[in-house]
């Protein structure tokens, strides 16, 4: 701030030979005045110079010049890179799947100690790879005879030997075990680990010795993991997320459910001859900020979901190709047509 004059600490004090009249003009032209807005004692005339001081002062208090290199803008983002697709289908059940190259897929199959599905025999007949967990040997052994008619269990027993056994083996009867062992099925005893399911250890050993050296075209088809014990379920849906690069597929008579992994977009083909029309989208990992999907009856837009809140259950499918895209990992489940 400019430095004020003497003026502005004015005397009061009036000359000796100045009247009484004259010194009260005096003081009243020169006392200070006191102005609310500044809260300072202004002396008359000297009100706008000040504001102009003040003003002067905070402007430059306020305002931090650079002393270097003006600092560069951040780099651009550059935009998103689009969702690799990952395409799903569940034509293994079709009699006579369509024969595309592009399509081609190479299927194994688990078999948990459950009932088979009615469809058991036509997945076993599209797998390269066979392996039953523990106790599903008993259901191969006993249920595939069932499935099939009018044909010699033993026959059929000999025709529906698994590849290999594993689990803890304290389901698989003996005599079972003894009659896969003596047919050339690799038994694997895993009763030492008791920190995995037996799905788990099935998939471990499947993703190991696979039937096509290229596992990106490898899809696991698990039968009997649905029903039964509701923590056992909750367990084979637990594999999914442990084993989310992989496609794996669980089987019942009344449903198909699998993984949507949030690092893909995902075109479901689906074919109303075998599936539908009811289907679920459920984030069971983790809620889900953003879903969108097509082809649905009641489509998902930038959707949240979460357990609590939303959950897509019930909808129906109302094209033969849905898309879903999210920020989650989501199950996605979808009905069995009886005949299939």
């Amino acid at each position: 701030m400019s430095q004020l004059p003497d003026a502005y600490f004015p005397s009061y004090h009036a000359s000796s030979t100045t009247s009484a009249r004259e010194e009260k003009n005096t003081l009243s032209l020169t006392r200070p005045r006191y102005d609310l807005s500044l809260q300072t004692f202004c002396p008359p005339g000297r009100v706008h110079e000040l504001f102009s001081d003040l003003q002067y002062s905070l402007l430059f208090s306020s305002v931090h010049f650079p002393t270097g290199p003006a600092t560069p803008p951040p780099p651009r983002r550059p935009p998103a890179m689009p969702l690799p697709t990952m395409t799903h289908s569940s034509s293994f059940l079709l009699p006579s799947p369509p024969a595309d190259p592009a399509d081609a897929v190479s299927y194994a199959v688990v078999v948990l100690n459950q009932r088979l599905p009615r469809f058991a025999p036509l997945v076993w007949t599209r797998a390269e790879l066979r392996v039953c967990a523990d106790g599903g040997a008993n259901r191969v052994f006993d249920g595939m005879p069932d499935l099939l008619p009018g044909e010699d269990p033993d026959e059929i027993r000999e025709r529906y030997k698994p590849d290999a056994i594993k689990g803890d083996m304290d389901s698989i009867r003996p005599e079972v075990k003894e009659y896969y062992s003596n047919l050339g099925a690799k038994i694997i005893d895993e009763s030492h680990d008791q920190d995995t399911t037996d799905l788990h250890k099935c998939i471990s050993f499947i993703t190991t010795n696979p039937p096509d050296p290229d596992n990106s075209n490898l899809c696991i088809l698990v039968l009997g993991a649905l029903g039964g014990r509701f923590d056992h379920e909750m367990g084979n849906i637990n594999v999914l997320y442990h084993f989310s690069s992989i496609r794996i597929v669980l089987l019942s008579d009344d449903s198909s459910i699998f993984l949507l992994p949030k690092a893909h977009s995902h075109e479901i083909r689906v074919d109303p001859s075998i599936e539908g029309p009811h289907c679920g989208l459920i984030p069971m990992g983790a809620p889900s900020s953003s879903t969108t999907t097509t082809g649905l009856r009641w489509n998902l837009d930038n959707t949240s979901m979460s357990y609590g809140g939303l959950v897509s259950t019930s909808n129906i499918v109302d094209e033969e190709k849905v898309t879903v895209t999210s920020d989650s990992d989501l199950i996605w489940t979808i009905s069995l047509r009886k005949h299939a």
